[in-house]
């Protein structure tokens, strides 16, 4: 040790990421100061009970929100409490108080960013935000820095850890969804309340950021379509194993003639697709760009030790940049035109239920025809409620499959609702 002065950070949170990020700070104290050339210390940590942190050293804790923003031995604080309220007028006075902020709050950011940021630039300091993403998997750096001149035009993702684990036990083991979501829930993947996580909000509001990231405009949550996987059929997971797909729950982004878009969809990936391979609670994503081709960064994408360690790289790289402008000022508004998914072109994966009678499969072709889809590969399957046509498409907008699938729906021989999933292509332009 130097015998220097130490840096003293402050936290807004002290549950399992916070005190992570306590401990992490104390046990590689030695390397965290040969980075900085000083030592780093939490000087306080505000949560609503100290009596709920029994673990905590004394005088560490502080109900007293002034103590962190008014104290000018801390120029840096870590955001691990989540929520909305009061997060966002917390963070906006330390912001305002001339104090940089590291968050691992995905829906702060991804609904109040157009605010945040721009506080952060009129007082001259940082907000960064790796660990709002995936964890320990340093994405974000990379679009934010290392990839700034590489014009990346589509970002995929598995973006959300729960609902991988909950497919892949789908996938291997054949459990309907309800028991891998039991499953999770007792590993400790899924919290008692999924709802964010396996109606595809969560990877929402993580692939809102990252494509603000990439493509320099303001992508706001309320923009990103989502479908999750709680209305996910085991018949469609096996189909699409039959067919040689596996299923995954994937986060997009793209950029196409001048515009943007970005939805959460289950999705249909071939077998060598490098997503396909991502199992259990991991996340990845993929990265395309016309000088890159493809860059896919893979890990834990959640977990308490996990995302503290983004959340102490953000601070050592605060720490690092203090003074020097580095990220002070918010260069991702932009206005940029928003592509409808409708017109996105990819094949899709078609699933009708149906009477087992003659002439229902031409009439179904029929409809198919009648929007220029083109139908690449079809099967039947006997079902609870009928027959099951699967159909594989050929590239085509999708808007126009939904019309041709509705038509199908309309009919007197259908059963149920028609099933549409994407097939995710590893190098597919969106038109």
């Amino acid at each position: 040790m130097t015998g220097t002065s130490p840096i003293r950070i402050g936290l807004l949170g002290y549950g399992t990421v916070g005190s992570a990020v306590h401990r992490l700070l104390r046990d590689s104290a030695e390397s965290i100061e040969r980075v900085t050339g000083q030592p780093v210390e939490v000087a306080a940590a505000l949560v609503r009970d100290p009596a709920r942190h029994a673990d905590a050293p004394d005088g560490l804790l502080t109900t007293d929100f002034a103590r962190l923003r008014d104290d000018p031995t801390i120029s840096v604080v870590a955001e691990v409490m989540g929520g909305i309220d009061p997060t966002r007028e917390y963070v906006l006075a330390l912001l305002g108080a001339g104090k940089s902020v590291v968050s691992a709050n995905k829906q702060l950011l991804s609904q109040h960013g157009d605010e945040l940021f721009g506080a952060a630039e009129r007082n001259g300091v940082q907000l960064r935000f790796e660990a709002s993403v995936c964890a320990a998997i340093p994405v974000v750096k990379v679009l934010r820095e290392s990839m700034i001149v590489t014009n990346v035009h589509r970002i995929d993702g598995i973006v959300n850890g729960t609902t991988n684990f909950i497919l892949t036990r789908m996938i291997q083991s054949g459990a309907p969804y309800a028991d891998a979501l039991a499953e999770a829930q007792a590993l400790g993947y899924a919290e008692a309340d999924p709802t964010e996580d396996v109606t595809g909000a969560d990877a929402a509001a993580k692939i809102a950021i990252l494509a603000s990231i990439a493509f320099h405009t303001r992508m706001r949550l309320e923009e990103v379509d989502h479908v999750g996987i709680n209305l996910l059929d085991l018949a469609d997971v096996e189909h699409a194993a039959e067919l040689g797909y596996a299923v995954k729950l994937i986060a997009s982004a793209w950029r196409s003639g001048g515009e943007v878009a970005a939805r959460v969809h289950p999705c249909l990936l071939a077998a060598n697709h490098p997503l396909a391979a991502v199992d259990g609670a991991f996340n990845a994503v993929m990265l395309q760009g016309s000088s890159i081709r493809e860059v896919i960064l893979e890990g834990p994408g959640a977990g308490g030790e996990e995302t503290a360690t983004a959340v102490i790289g953000d601070v050592v790289a605060v720490i690092g940049t203090q003074g020097t402008g580095f990220l002070q000022h918010d260069v991702h508004y932009r206005d940029v035109g928003r592509f409808p998914p409708g017109r996105l072109q990819s094949p899709c994966y078609l699933r009708f239920t149906v009477d087992d009678t003659p002439g229902v499969l031409a009439q179904v072709a029929q409809q198919l025809a009648d929007h220029d889809v083109s139908v690449a590969q079809v099967v039947q399957h006997p079902g609870e409620a009928g027959v099951h046509i699967v159909i594989l498409t050929h590239r085509a907008a999708e808007g126009d499959v939904r019309a041709a699938a509705d038509g199908v729906a309309a009919k007197d021989f259908s059963r149920t609702a028609p099933v549409l999933l994407p097939v995710l292509e590893r190098h597919a332009d969106a038109t």
